[in-house]
């Protein structure tokens, strides 16, 4: 799939763990595993912006499109 997601890098960034992050936002461990890993089919936007504001990004800054 040519949408990539940049969690891995914003985490660093940030240094924030998978952890934090999922406490903060109310999401599972295992789903930011997901998210981070590109696994995942789909994204809500509920979950988006909580995403956007803790890591105080845009949804451009966590997403990306790279054609094949």
């Amino acid at each position: 799939m040519p949408i990539v997601v940049k969690l891995d890098d914003l985490l660093h960034d940030r240094r924030m763990t998978q952890t934090e992050l999922a406490e903060r936002i109310d999401l599972t461990l295992a789903n930011v595993s997901i998210l981070k890993t590109g696994k995942a089919k789909a994204i809500r936007f509920s979950t988006l912006e909580a995403i956007c504001r803790v890591l105080e990004c845009q949804p451009g800054d966590l997403l990306g499109y790279e054609p094949d």
